[in-house]
């Protein structure tokens, strides 16, 4: 007969417990339970200086991604992803308004937002406000961010990084990250146009 070593037990139980996890989310997922609020009202700065309310955007599809123009890798990255797949769909794109939220309005004035999203294509929307109306943004999606100095100087901005797709009712439909490129996300998109 074979003994477990007692210091396993620690790990058998985090294991059975996460493996019981798993099982209720998906017994969640099948008998349909609603996903967790995600989204909502907002009243922000465009790039244009005009102000932008989420309501502005009903009827039409929202790609939502949160970053920051001195980002130096993640938010370029998964912007390009973003206009890429754009571009795949064609004329099906018209019913697709994709949305990057500053989450660092210290630095990304309406101004430094529209010359950082000329990179990106025309189609983009860029939005920032007071630190107050940008946290409350942030809050409805879900969004964490943080300062982090940098040594010599400045800071950075640490945060999650996804893209939300948000219906033409203006309601949460599902998330997407970067790692799907942009054929990945052409093809997902299409299913929901």
């Amino acid at each position: 007969m074979t003994r477990t070593p007692v210091a396993l037990i620690p790990y058998l139980v985090i294991a059975a417990a996460v493996a019981l996890g798993l099982l209720w989310q998906m017994a969640d997922r099948q008998e349909g339970l609603k996903p967790a609020a995600i989204g909502g009202e907002f009243s922000l700065i465009d790039q244009d200086g005009h102000r932008r309310h989420a309501a502005d955007f009903r009827g039409r599809f929202m790609l939502v991604y949160f970053g920051y123009s001195y980002c130096p890798d993640v938010c370029p990255t998964t912007l390009t992803m973003m206009a890429d797949a754009l571009d795949k769909l064609g004329p099906l794109s018209d019913r697709i308004v994709p949305v990057f939220i500053t989450i660092d309005p210290a630095r990304d004035t309406p101004k430094v937002l529209k010359d950082y999203l000329k990179s990106f294509g025309p189609r983009f929307v860029g939005l920032t406000g007071d630190a107050k109306a940008v946290a409350a943004a942030a809050k409805a999606y879900r969004v964490y961010y943080k300062k982090q100095p940098l040594k010599g100087g400045g800071y950075a901005m640490d945060h999650s990084s996804l893209i939300y797709l948000m219906g033409p009712d203006g309601r949460f439909l599902t998330d997407y990250d970067e790692s799907l490129g942009a054929d990945g996300m052409a093809a997902l998109l299409k299913k929901w146009l």
